[in-house]
């Protein structure tokens, strides 16, 4: 990896471009909203974003970042989804410190463990069982010693359709073939390798793209294939969205919704990274948890 010390141009571009998804994201979500006026849950009152500050809790009280966490609970569409953004800085805990060394084998963090990250991640559950949970999350990452990008977008209906499943995969498809042919086929198996449950030997969903500790030594191109893997996320979704929220369901559809959200609560406590290092740094927990679903069971 090449040292990049101080990198503060390209922090500032990547840390404003998430936080211009972001909105983009809330927008397009409260427009759904407000257009949702048949079918079920059509009665309720439109679902509205609660939007906080999060902050990162440093050893010694200084600043070390945060971020906005933005959530909807009982809208017309989403049961709960969250959009949260944040910028965070600071050095690493001993802990972090080797699991980052073992993970991406960068020396000198013992001796500089400083590190900037800045990210979105979205997590959407939906009130009509037929349309689909989702995943989104981009970020940046940044020691002196090393930079990378990660991020995708996964699909997690708990019932399938598989013209649904097509289109989402297809968008992504057009997203990444402009930066290379390979891109695709490498992120969607990365998908499906990184967001399967090995004690359910199962996926948690349909796939979609995903990637980690990216950087080709161009920063400008692995930034502009991070902004692609964000920019294709509305297209990807919305339709799926619009296509099946007005669809009849039963308690039988209701059930198998909330045990498929109990498989996805398994996933993201015992596996994911992102909710790991968000815990172990200090990030602001209930930012971290996000992701949780508001009801699950398990059977």
């Amino acid at each position: 990896m090449t040292p990049t010390a101080p990198f503060d141009a390209e922090k500032a571009e990547a840390a404003a471009w998430f936080r211009t998804l972001r909105d983009r994201i809330v927008e397009a979500f409260e427009a759904l909203e407000d257009s949702h006026a048949q079918g079920p849950f059509s009665d309720m009152a439109p679902g509205r974003f609660e939007v906080s500050e999060t902050r990162r809790a440093s050893d010694d009280g200084s600043d070390a970042g945060g971020g906005l966490m933005s959530v909807m609970r009982g809208g017309r569409v989403f049961e709960k989804v969250g959009v949260n953004v944040s910028e965070v800085f600071g050095t690493l805990a001993p802990r972090a410190q080797a699991a980052m060394a073992a993970r991406k084998g960068i020396p000198g963090m013992a001796e500089d463990p400083r590190f900037w990250a800045s990210g979105i991640s979205l997590v959407a559950h939906m009130q009509n069982p037929h349309v689909p949970a989702v995943h989104m999350n981009t970020r940046m990452f940044w020691t002196p010693h090393a930079w990378w990008f990660g991020g995708g977008s996964d699909l997690n209906p708990c019932i399938e359709y598989d013209e649904d499943t097509a289109h989402f995969h297809a968008t992504q498809q057009a997203h990444l073939d402009p930066h290379g042919a390979g891109h695709y086929p490498r992120l969607k198996a990365w998908a499906d390798e990184y967001f399967f449950i090995p004690h359910r030997g199962r996926a948690r969903g349909v796939g979609g793209i995903f990637m980690d500790d990216h950087c080709t030594g161009d920063w400008a191109a692995d930034f502009a294939l991070t902004r692609d893997i964000g920019q294709a996320f509305l297209p990807a979704y919305l339709p799926l969205v619009e296509r099946r929220r007005t669809q009849p369901f039963d308690d039988a559809d209701k059930d198998a919704q909330l045990v498929h959200r109990g498989l996805y609560a398994e996933y993201n406590l015992v596996y994911d990274r992102g909710t790991k290092f968000g815990l172990e740094t200090g990030h602001d927990a209930n930012a971290v948890l996000m992701s949780l679903p508001p009801l699950a069971k398990w059977i």
